[in-house]
């Protein structure tokens, strides 16, 4: 497996890597400054090949680079998530130690579900979302694509959150929030509208 990008995301992938005894072959930068990262060699990013998995946290620049990409992308899968058969995890995302993914979960593209994570039953996870650890997700819960949910938040069942939207550490949503924007608190409100144009 080849990562792209090599900070901190990077150094906790290769760990899930490692725990299921796959080779991290290399990892790409755009940056010529950084030759390696652990034990790891980092390579140019003008060389990228795959499988790749690509180890940036920043959700929209997680999408521009798939976007920008035509390789294979792989996925990864720490042993210590508890996974159902009935979930669907898509390419690209990984899912880190002791998350919990229940059934009929479905998560999509370049998505991270961080540490500790707990998405229940039929909950639908946009592509390029970012869970941060410790989020709990109730059932039917549904979050847009690129949508960024802070560390311990809580979202109650059926809630729906809208895409590229950001919610604050330890916040509690009991309501559906639009696309775009900024909502921190319990319970959660709306603090600032983004112009994602």
């Amino acid at each position: 497996m080849f990562l792209y990008g090599a900070g901190g995301h990077a150094k906790v992938i290769i760990d899930i890597l490692c725990a299921n005894n796959e080779t991290v072959e290399a990892l790409f930068v755009d940056d010529d400054r950084i030759d390696h990262l652990l034990d790891y060699p980092v390579l140019h990013s003008s060389k990228v090949r795959g499988p790749l998995i690509i180890s940036i946290g920043n959700n929209k620049i997680r999408k521009q680079i798939a976007e920008s990409l035509s390789v294979i992308f792989g996925r990864a899968v720490h042993p210590s998530a508890i996974i159902s058969e009935y979930s669907k995890i898509d390419i690209g995302t990984v899912v880190m130690q002791g998350a919990i993914v229940q059934s009929c979960v479905n998560v999509g593209k370049h998505c991270i579900i961080n540490t500790g994570v707990s998405a229940d039953h039929d909950c639908e996870i946009g592509d390029y979302v970012h869970l941060s650890p410790h989020v709990t997700l109730c059932g039917n819960v549904t979050i847009g694509e690129g949508s960024w949910i802070g560390a311990g938040a809580v979202v109650i069942p059926g809630v729906k959150i809208g895409k590229w939207c950001t919610v604050g550490a330890g916040s509690v949503v009991t309501k559906n929030l639009p696309d775009n924007v900024l909502a921190v608190g319990n319970r959660c409100k709306i603090i600032k509208t983004y112009n994602n144009e």
